[in-house]
Protein backbone atom coordinates (compact mmCIF):
# COMPACT_ATOMS: atom_id res chain seq x y z
CA UNK A 1 0.00 0.00 0.00
CA UNK A 2 1.23 3.51 -0.94
CA UNK A 3 1.90 6.39 1.35
CA UNK A 4 -1.29 8.84 1.57
CA UNK A 5 -1.62 12.03 1.25
CA UNK A 6 -4.28 13.63 3.86
CA UNK A 7 -5.38 16.95 4.21
CA UNK A 8 -7.12 17.61 7.75
CA UNK A 9 -8.98 20.70 7.87
CA UNK A 10 -8.89 21.57 11.94
CA UNK A 11 -8.58 25.07 13.54
CA UNK A 12 -7.55 23.19 16.63
CA UNK A 13 -3.71 22.85 17.23
CA UNK A 14 -3.52 20.34 19.94
CA UNK A 15 -5.84 17.97 17.32
CA UNK A 16 -4.02 18.60 14.50
CA UNK A 17 -0.87 17.40 16.49
CA UNK A 18 -2.15 14.65 17.64
CA UNK A 19 -3.43 13.63 14.01
CA UNK A 20 -0.37 14.51 12.41
CA UNK A 21 1.51 12.02 15.32
CA UNK A 22 -0.74 9.32 15.43
CA UNK A 23 -0.92 9.00 10.99
CA UNK A 24 2.60 9.67 10.74
CA UNK A 25 3.20 6.67 12.36
CA UNK A 26 1.58 4.95 9.81
CA UNK A 27 3.20 6.60 6.96
CA UNK A 28 0.85 8.70 6.07
CA UNK A 29 1.41 12.67 4.99
CA UNK A 30 -1.29 15.04 7.02
CA UNK A 31 -1.25 18.65 5.02
CA UNK A 32 -2.98 20.92 7.66
CA UNK A 33 -5.44 23.66 7.17
CA UNK A 34 -6.86 25.65 9.86
CA UNK A 35 -10.30 27.01 8.75
CA UNK A 36 -12.52 26.51 5.81
CA UNK A 37 -11.32 28.32 3.34
CA UNK A 38 -7.89 27.41 3.42
CA UNK A 39 -8.67 23.64 3.55
CA UNK A 40 -10.50 24.06 0.43
CA UNK A 41 -7.55 25.94 -1.44
CA UNK A 42 -5.57 23.27 -0.65
CA UNK A 43 -7.43 20.49 -1.70
CA UNK A 44 -7.95 21.89 -4.90
CA UNK A 45 -3.99 22.18 -5.22
CA UNK A 46 -3.00 18.79 -3.52
CA UNK A 47 -5.52 16.75 -4.57
CA UNK A 48 -5.23 14.55 -1.52
CA UNK A 49 -6.02 11.13 -1.29
CA UNK A 50 -8.43 11.13 1.93
CA UNK A 51 -9.60 14.57 3.88
CA UNK A 52 -10.27 14.68 7.40
CA UNK A 53 -12.92 17.60 8.47
CA UNK A 54 -13.69 19.62 11.55
CA UNK A 55 -17.22 20.76 11.41
CA UNK A 56 -16.55 23.56 14.13
CA UNK A 57 -14.45 26.41 11.71
CA UNK A 58 -13.77 29.56 12.48
CA UNK A 59 -14.65 30.77 8.62
CA UNK A 60 -17.03 28.38 7.11
CA UNK A 61 -18.17 25.07 8.64
CA UNK A 62 -17.59 21.76 7.79
CA UNK A 63 -21.12 20.83 5.96
CA UNK A 64 -20.45 24.10 3.56
CA UNK A 65 -16.63 22.75 2.88
CA UNK A 66 -17.81 19.50 1.85
CA UNK A 67 -20.90 20.72 0.07
CA UNK A 68 -18.17 23.05 -1.91
CA UNK A 69 -15.94 20.03 -2.11
CA UNK A 70 -18.38 17.95 -3.61
CA UNK A 71 -19.25 20.91 -6.70
CA UNK A 72 -15.71 22.06 -6.86
CA UNK A 73 -14.74 22.60 -10.56
CA UNK A 74 -11.61 20.46 -10.09
CA UNK A 75 -13.68 16.73 -10.48
CA UNK A 76 -11.02 14.77 -8.25
CA UNK A 77 -12.31 16.38 -5.40
CA UNK A 78 -16.23 14.74 -6.26
CA UNK A 79 -14.55 11.83 -5.08
CA UNK A 80 -12.02 11.92 -2.70
CA UNK A 81 -13.33 10.33 0.60
CA UNK A 82 -14.04 12.67 3.36
CA UNK A 83 -14.08 11.95 7.38
CA UNK A 84 -16.36 14.27 9.08
CA UNK A 85 -14.11 14.66 12.91
CA UNK A 86 -15.79 16.38 15.40
CA UNK A 87 -17.10 17.49 19.06
CA UNK A 88 -20.94 17.75 17.52
CA UNK A 89 -22.51 14.59 19.22
CA UNK A 90 -26.08 15.24 19.38
CA UNK A 91 -28.44 13.58 17.20
CA UNK A 92 -28.69 13.95 13.95
CA UNK A 93 -24.69 15.68 13.56
CA UNK A 94 -24.10 12.72 11.85
CA UNK A 95 -26.76 12.70 9.47
CA UNK A 96 -26.25 16.03 8.63
CA UNK A 97 -22.41 15.50 7.76
CA UNK A 98 -23.39 12.63 5.50
CA UNK A 99 -26.05 14.71 3.55
CA UNK A 100 -23.72 17.59 3.24
CA UNK A 101 -21.07 14.81 1.14
CA UNK A 102 -18.73 13.26 4.14
CA UNK A 103 -18.47 9.98 3.86
CA UNK A 104 -17.91 8.89 7.42
CA UNK A 105 -18.57 10.55 10.89
CA UNK A 106 -16.46 10.36 13.55
CA UNK A 107 -17.14 11.93 16.87
CA UNK A 108 -14.37 13.75 19.59
CA UNK A 109 -12.48 13.03 21.68
CA UNK A 110 -10.23 11.06 18.67
CA UNK A 111 -9.68 7.21 19.10
CA UNK A 112 -6.57 6.76 16.89
CA UNK A 113 -6.95 3.46 16.33
CA UNK A 114 -10.58 4.02 14.91
CA UNK A 115 -8.65 6.95 12.85
CA UNK A 116 -6.49 4.19 11.63
CA UNK A 117 -9.19 1.71 10.73
CA UNK A 118 -11.47 4.52 8.85
CA UNK A 119 -8.04 5.90 7.03
CA UNK A 120 -7.03 2.47 6.07
CA UNK A 121 -10.36 1.53 4.59
CA UNK A 122 -10.51 4.33 2.32
CA UNK A 123 -6.42 3.45 1.42
CA UNK A 124 -6.11 2.28 -2.22
CA UNK A 125 -4.56 -1.59 -2.49
CA UNK A 126 -1.98 -1.15 -5.01
CA UNK A 127 1.35 0.43 -5.46
CA UNK A 128 1.16 3.99 -7.00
Amino acid sequence: MRALDILYIEDNPDNMRLVQRALGAKGYTVHAATNGLDGLKKADALEPDIILLDINLPDIDGYEVARRLRQSENPSLHYVPIIAITANALKGDADKALAAGCDVYMAKPINVRELWARVEAFAPDTEA
